[in-house]
């Protein structure tokens, strides 16, 4: 059969691999409309319509509605204008997709309940712009009203969540928890008091405020005393605790007394909530950051059980003999 021959519907079939009912749909649909008809009235179509069928099928299966597949092969609108705008619904489609398999995939790890599958697929389907919008609330309750001076601003990105588009399971498993955690009312007030310790210490430690985070200094000091075993309660702990107050109280701009252990107390108080170090976990989970490796935990725990295990320095005899072992710190860090 020539190049000028007309087809008829069997033989488009044939060279095409659709079948006749699908051409005739296209068809019937204008999409590849025939040349002509036999005396008969069988459509005949010419070669042009081996190639608008191809490009059909090619659509189709791309998954274009037949309206847009219209245009395209009447040239209402353009190949490379269709193709883009469709690899960017099958972008969204894809992210959905992948998004469901990680909650899926998180749901069969945890052995989830209904109630939690729930939340967790609402949690999931939130837009970015509404989980951005949740994070802000929760540092709002942090942190709000305490950045006059801008003090809190690295604070504040360190801990924001950022769910990315094409997260993973551990990555949706740790957005739930995370968000679960963020919510809770007793945390967010534990964090609250966490922040305001430290504003007090900024403002306390004059116009630079303080030069480093006093948990960061207080693990630094009592590291080596964990390490070796030494017991908090122990007269070779004194030392240690000695040093920590020093560094303390230069950090806050504050000499040792009772106003400085009772302040520090608070702080390590505050500062003892495992759900914070939690936090920071799933945080680095759902950022992709490197996970911390050093829990301040322990040695927070240590100096708590070290002072209270340890008389204030106004009950303390000023009598040499019987003088506290850290009543001197007071006295050294009395001058600047």
């Amino acid at each position: 059969m020539d190049g000028d021959a007309l087809h008829s519907i069997g033989d488009l079939a044939r060279r095409t691999g659709l079948t006749v009912k699908a051409i005739r749909f296209y068809s019937d649909h204008g999409i590849v409309p025939p040349t002509g008809r036999t005396p008969a009235g069988h459509r005949r179509y010419g070669t042009e319509a081996l190639a608008r069928l191809d490009l059909v099928r090619t659509l189709r299966e791309l998954g274009l509605d037949l309206s847009t597949v219209r245009k395209v092969v009447d040239r209402d609108v353009s190949l490379p204008e269709v193709a883009a705008a469709h690899a960017d619904a099958l972008t969204v489609q894809i992210r959905t997709l992948r998004l469901r398999r990680a909650v899926l995939t998180a749901i069969a790890r945890r052995g989830t309940t209904p109630e939690e599958m729930d939340l967790m697929h609402r949690l999931t389907r939130l837009t970015s712009d509404r989980r951005r919008q949740s994070v802000d609330e929760f540092l709002d309750a942090v942190f709000g009203g305490l950045d006059a001076d801008g003090g809190f601003a690295g604070i504040m990105r360190s801990m924001t969540p950022d769910l990315p588009d094409d997260p993973d399971a551990d990555q949706v498993a740790a957005w739930i928890e995370l968000a679960e955690l963020s919510r809770d009312p007793d945390f967010r007030a534990g964090l609250r008091r966490v922040a305001e310790h430290y504003a007090d210490d900024r403002v306390a430690g004059g116009a630079t405020g303080v030069r480093r985070d006093a948990l960061v200094t207080v693990h630094e000091e009592v590291r080596p005393a964990l390490a070796a075993g030494i017991d908090p309660a122990a007269p070779e702990a004194d030392r240690v605790v000695a040093t920590a107050l020093a560094r303390y109280a230069d950090l806050c701009g504050h000499p040792d007394g009772v106003d400085l252990r009772r302040r520090l107390l608070s702080r390590l108080e505050a500062a003892r909530d495992p759900r914070r170090e939690r936090y920071l976990h799933l945080l680095s989970v759902v950022n992709g950051w490197p996970a911390a490796t050093d829990s301040l935990l322990p040695a927070v725990d240590w100096l708590l059980r070290a002072l209270q295990t340890r008389p204030l320095p106004s009950t303390v005899s000023g009598d040499a003999a019987g003088r506290h072992p850290l009543s001197g710190a007071g006295q050294r860090l009395g001058s600047p």
